[in-house]
């Protein structure tokens, strides 16, 4: 039994140094990795990010994340990311990273994802250069998580997660307002995920919304964002298939 800590959406700054650290330290007794699913500062400075960090340097399990539309609102998320990075942090855009857990080679595929809808009420590559831009890139974040996951099988992976902050399924929306569903997430996701394949899918990003959603594939979707989960990091427990 792999556990899979995580949590998403925890917006920390200057004031908040030292407030999650107490939690991540009991990680070595609960759980074997620990997934961050964006939005991980409040206006993605490097300064709010060396905070982040902080929080998460030398913890006793290994921590990977993506990054979130607040960590790219100075524009300066590769400098986020470089904070991160500096303390052993993984950070996914279009990429993975594999842990040998007890034996299992547990894969996390990583995008930050992008909004657009979900099936029936999804924006369309049609229209404006404005539009078509805005798809094209849900789409290349898609296709990039999609590939990822792909190369883990390829790899022989045990367990696959799909890390993101942008959700792929509105079921993880449900109390959102439904005019702002299309900001929240992506219909092409999920059909990343399911043609490619994974165990698990973990977001953040919607604040207001719920934890436990599917892919229409069948894959289990979990919104981790810290105001759903009401806790410093949720824990899930994923088997390998036998054989």
């Amino acid at each position: 039994m792999i556990r899979i800590a995580a949590v998403g959406d925890i917006h920390l700054g200057p004031d908040s140094a030292g407030s999650l650290r107490p939690a991540f330290d009991t990680l070595g007794d609960c759980a074997d990795l620990l997934l961050l699913a964006g939005d991980l500062t409040r206006h993605g400075t490097p300064e709010e990010a060396r905070v982040v960090a902080a929080e998460v340097a030398g913890l006793p399990v290994p921590v990977v994340a993506v990054l979130g539309n607040h960590d790219y609102q100075s524009d300066r998320p590769d400098l986020v990311a470089r904070e991160l990075a500096e303390e052993g942090v993984h950070v996914l855009e279009g990429d993975c990273v594999t842990f040998d857990i007890r034996g299992v080679t547990v894969g996390i595929a990583g995008t930050k994802g992008f909004g657009g809808g979900f099936a029936g009420r999804s924006a369309t590559e049609f229209g404006e250069p404005e539009m078509k831009a805005f798809i094209r890139y849900s789409r290349a974040c898609a296709d990039g998580l999609g590939r990822t996951l792909r190369e883990l099988d390829a790899r022989g992976s045990g367990l696959r997660v799909a890390l993101t902050h942008f959700s792929p399924v509105p079921d993880t929306l449900a109390g959102e307002p439904l005019e702002i569903y299309p900001f929240l997430g992506s219909y092409l996701l999920a059909e990343a995920i399911d043609e490619a394949g994974a165990d698990l899918a973990v977001h953040g990003h919607a604040h207001l919304g719920t934890e436990h959603g599917m892919t229409g594939g069948g894959v289990r979707v979990r919104n981790v964002a810290m105001p759903v989960i009401d806790r410093a990091f949720a824990v899930y427990h994923l088997s390998p298939s036998p054989g």
